[in-house]
């Protein structure tokens, strides 16, 4: 089995990276695929280009077998909707077990994803859960559950896709939005992200930080 975690990664951080490596270990994983997206559809733009958040992601996961940069959607035109991506991923993986990967902020608005009852057909979805935020008790998304919901990982690991797994991950809080504003007023973002996304991000003067030899 391989897992997807999507993501726009502006810039990626702790927050992404300590969650989706304890999932990889503890299903088991093949690898975890960090797919950027070119034109997110549930939130604003990218503050980096393309190339920028690439390098990031790159710079992040250097050396580390657990991860791989998968860029189908900067070759996609449109909205990044992750149903294409997982479609298109399938055509390549006919008989693996693909994990996508997501946290329950996103999956409490899962029902207003693109085509989101169709997911479950290429993929299974593993929620990464956090104290203090319960799935839905009721709703189309409660009924979703019921549906698909599974307990262990061995029955996940039973079929290619079409599974539910909630699963409790270390809850970094830590967002793209916090880190950009922090180094926009001139303040250290240390310990939040990798030293080389940090190294990088000044070297390229991104989110105010200046560079160089502008300070």
């Amino acid at each position: 089995m391989i897992g997807i975690f999507g993501g726009t990664f502006d810039p990626v951080h702790y927050g992404h990276l300590r969650p989706a490596l304890e999932i990889q270990q503890a299903l088991g994983l093949d690898e975890v695929r960090l797919v950027p997206s070119l034109v997110p559809p549930h939130r604003p733009q990218p503050h980096a280009t393309a190339q920028q958040r690439l390098a990031m992601l790159n710079a992040a996961i250097a050396g580390d077998p657990a991860f791989k940069v998968d860029t189908r959607e900067f070759h996609r035109e449109g909205p990044s909707y992750t149903l294409d991506t997982l479609k298109s991923l399938r055509t390549e993986l006919t008989v693996a077990g693909i994990c996508l990967l997501i946290g329950m902020d996103a999956f409490r608005e899962f029902s207003s994803w693109h085509r989101w009852r169709e997911i479950t057909d290429y993929a299974h979805l593993v929620v990464m859960t956090r104290p203090g935020m319960p799935p839905p008790e009721k709703g189309e998304l409660a009924d979703f559950i019921s549906l698909h919901r599974v307990t262990d990982v061995a029955t996940l690991k039973s079929r290619a896709s079409g599974l539910l797994l909630f699963h409790a991950v270390s809850q970094l809080e830590i967002s793209g939005t916090q880190i950009r504003k922090l180094l926009a007023s001139g303040k250290r973002a240390d310990f939040l992200l990798p030293d080389s996304v940090l190294q990088f991000i000044r070297s390229e003067g991104l989110y105010g930080t200046g560079k160089p030899h502008d300070e």
